[in-house]
């Protein structure tokens, strides 16, 4: 519908600005971006020193693996694999087996996909731990923010009929078919991004900033019980493994609903705070 023609109720869309982010939550949320980026290319980094993840207090030589991503020579001829719970996947130039200057070179993840581009476990290690403490504490100001300012009750927190099975369904089903809110609707987070903002901060990147710290002797020496919660450094291992994945879906998922919801106002909020709405007005 043009902006100058009515509605069959005789009324005209309108176009309004509404401010949508605080100037705390658009810092927050692009320091997240450069964290989270650095932390996934170090981690990758970090995993190709041994790309095999177990379970428990395993971890040594002829223990099974829950996951691998390796090569393996068949007649000559070296292929990539990745193998889950004795399911054993082809990924020849992309996973376990890629193109290095122009050879191909075995390796878990190819070097466009880590920091450094070359094997240096050390400076990934230093990339990671740098950016996961950057992290973390931009975590905790956001989380500090969100509290203190209501904003983590007031946009945040589902309300009760918001959770009914009634009205998840009918937003599940909205988003199935790309129908985003317009109107009043749209100056609120809706149910189902509530609950997956939730799930983030209150799921995913706890367990991944604990299982990282399982991860470390250090830590272990000072808080040994944080190894039994998670049966052992491996299996901490492991679910750092799984969360960070995680977390990469839910990247590319918001990115994808960013991008179909309306591109450039989506980011005009998130660096100006300025979110575009249309309101019906009466027609004159």
């Amino acid at each position: 519908m043009s902006e100058n023609a009515p509605n069959d109720h005789g009324q005209y869309p309108r176009t309004i600005f509404i401010r949508r982010h605080s100037v705390a939550t658009r810092l927050t949320h692009w320091l997240n971006v450069l964290c989270l980026s650095f932390l996934l290319l170090s981690g990758l980094q970090i995993f190709n020193a041994h790309p095999e993840l177990y379970w428990g207090h395993y971890g040594s030589d002829g223990d099974p693996a829950v996951l691998t991503i390796g090569s393996s020579d068949e007649g000559g001829n070296p292929r990539g694999f990745v193998r889950i719970a004795g399911l054993k996947i082809p990924t020849t130039g992309v996973l376990g087996m890629s193109n290095v200057d122009g050879e191909q070179t075995s390796r878990a993840f190819p070097s466009w996909a880590t920091i450094p581009s070359f094997q240096d476990l050390a400076a990934g290690r230093r990339w990671h731990f740098f950016f996961a403490w950057l992290f973390v504490i931009n975590g905790i100001v956001y989380l500090g923010f969100s509290v203190l300012s209501g904003h983590f009750r007031r946009d945040l927190a589902p309300k009760a009929h918001e959770l009914s099975p009634s009205h998840l369904g009918r937003e599940v089903l909205n988003h199935a078919r790309l129908r985003f809110p317009e109107g009043e609707e749209a100056k609120h987070y809706n149910a189902l991004q509530k609950l997956t903002y939730l799930a983030v901060i209150v799921i995913l990147l706890p367990l991944m900033v604990l299982t990282g710290l399982t991860m470390s002797p250090g830590v272990d020496a000072a808080f040994p019980t944080l190894v039994d919660i998670f049966g052992g450094r491996q299996s901490a291992r492991t679910i750092h493994f799984i969360t960070a994945s995680a977390l990469v879906v839910f990247v590319i998922v918001h990115v994808v609903m960013v991008v179909l919801s309306g591109t450039w106002n989506n980011i005009r909020s998130m660096i100006a705070g300025r979110y575009a709405i249309q309101e019906k007005g009466p027609q004159s």
